[in-house]
Order: structure tokens, then sequence, then C-alpha cells
């Protein structure tokens, strides 16, 4: 018995020794990404508003969290409103209003003649594994270093859907939305959209993982859309043709039918064509009774 008792002292003996030497501590995120909040803070380029304030730090469960997590209802002090308020950290807000100003409102002055003014998203921070799935990484969602775009709002109350309208490859919104795409590459460090995975469908997914220099995912390969054309100001064209409206249409008239003489294939004669049934037998005129003959000589009264 003083053997067991002893040998459960010295294990547990070991295992405080252990701990001491942090094998028994907590996990703990890593050092750049406090870092990286803390320079885009010093910054100066994130002002709170009515749109955009600062909570209190976010801690677990496990490695998921922020140091200085950011409500985010609104993006430009405000002035362009995201469809629903997300959580996400300052490095990821300035790469946003970035995008924005660098390649989305362009585009959309380009193909629409008017700016976007509403940001349509899925959500930011989410402390979660990458697509949700089991045995899978956590998400730069899980550290508020992420967000998922779905669309946009213009200022004519036009909506653009990434599901709806990034495969209408003859649109100037799907060539819009090939524009932003490709331009967000710039921007983020990660970026997927339509064509990458089954996951991204219906939405841009847009991170700023500490990839290293140069190694910058982008998927699916961007293409590079034709130029914009002059906006015109007409509303989109329609997903179907317009009806057409049959029974106002009044049928066409048959053109009339002349008869012809025949035509000589060896070539012109010099001669008049002869006249339609020339070749038929002159009709006879009636025979009339001889009593009627002066009645059929006098006119009418």
């Amino acid at each position: 018995m003083s053997r067991r008792v002893a040998f459960v002292g010295f294990v547990g003996a070991a295992l405080l020794t252990l701990s001491g030497c942090g094998l028994m501590q907590r996990a703990e995120r890593p050092a750049w990404r406090a870092q990286a909040e803390k320079a885009c803070f010093a910054q100066g380029r994130i002002k709170p508003s009515a749109g955009l304030r600062e909570l209190s730090p976010i801690d677990g469960p496990g490695l998921c969290g922020l140091e200085r997590p950011l409500s985010v209802a609104a993006l430009k002090d405000g002035a362009l409103p995201l469809d629903k308020p997300i959580i996400t950290d300052c490095p990821l807000v300035v790469a946003l209003e970035d995008w924005l100003d660098n390649v989305v409102q362009p585009a959309a002055m380009a193909r629409f003649g008017v700016a976007v003014t509403e940001l349509e998203v899925f959500g930011g921070y989410s402390c979660r594994s990458v697509d949700n799935q089991p045995g899978q990484k956590l998400s730069e969602h899980a550290f508020g270093n992420a967000v998922d775009v779905s669309g946009f709002g213009l200022a004519d109350g036009r909506k653009i859907v990434i599901v709806r309208d990034w495969k209408r490859t003859d649109s100037q919104e799907s060539a819009f939305l090939h524009e932003a795409h490709a331009g967000a590459c710039g921007e983020f460090t990660t970026v997927l959209g339509p064509g990458s995975d089954a996951f991204h469908y219906n939405h841009f997914h847009l991170d700023l993982a500490m990839r290293g220099r140069g190694r910058l995912y982008c998927r699916p390969t961007p293409s590079v859309p034709p130029p914009a054309a002059a906006p015109d100001g007409l509303p989109p064209a329609p997903e179907i043709d317009e009806p057409q409206d049959v029974a106002a249409v009044r049928p066409r008239r048959k053109a009339p039918v002349f008869a012809q003489a025949p035509v000589d294939l060896h070539g012109p004669n010099f001669a008049f064509p002869s006249a339609v049934g020339a070749e038929e037998a002159q009709p006879v005129a009636p025979v009339l009774p001889a009593d009627d003959a002066e009645a059929q000589s006098s006119p009418d009264e």
C-alpha cells in the first residue's frame, strides 16, 4: 500500500513540475495577431463612429478571439453601411476600405455610372474550423481576420448578388464582380470566390492570413473582363426575353403574284414576249336567238 501511495505522489509531483515548465499551460494565439491589431490602431486610420465601435476583448473558447475587436455596421466613417453588423479586427477594416476605394467603386462607376452604397455580408468573427469541416484547422474567421461578402447595393437601388450574377458572363454585373474579385487579390492574402471550391459558390471569402511575402492565395485564377462600356443609364437587361404582344401585330400582306412570259434560256431574240394566253384558242362569240337579235342590239332605257 505504501508503495502505491509513493508512486501516486511521484506522478503528482512530476505533473506539477511539468506544469511549471509550461507543458500544461493553455495554448496561446500567435503574437503577430495582437501586434497587427496594435500597429493598425497606431496608424490612426480607424475612427470610432456610429457604425464602428470597439468591443471588449474576446478570449476563447480555445485559441479563438481578438485583443481589440470591432463591431462594424458601416465603413468609410459611416457612409457605406453593411446589411448586417459584423465583428472583425482593425487590419481587416482597413483592407476592406482600401478595396472599396481602389477597386470596387471605380469598377461600379465605370460599369453602372453610380457608386456602391451598401456591402452585403454573410459574417465576420466566428469560432469555427475552415469551411466548418471537422478536423480542419481554425479558420481566419475564428480570429476576426476574415469576412464573407455576398453582394453589393448600388446608389440607384440595384442589387449585385454573387450567387445570381457571377455566371451571367455576358452582363455588366458579372464583369463588375470579376473585377472586384481580381482586385481583392491585391488587398487581401486569401481570396476565394465561385469556382474555387464547393463552399464559395455564393460569396467572396476575404482574409489577411499570415502567408509570408509573395505567398498569396487567390482562387479561381482572376480573369480580366473586357473594358467597361460607357454607362447608358438604363436598367439592367431582364434575365429572360420580354414577352411579345402577338395580338397587336398585324399579319403581313402577301406580295401580289404577277404572271410572267416564258423565259428563253438560249438568250434574247429581240422580240417582244408573247402575251399571256396567246397560245390558247380565241373564244367563239355566242350565237343569239333570231327573235332576240333586235333587243340585244338596242341599249337599255
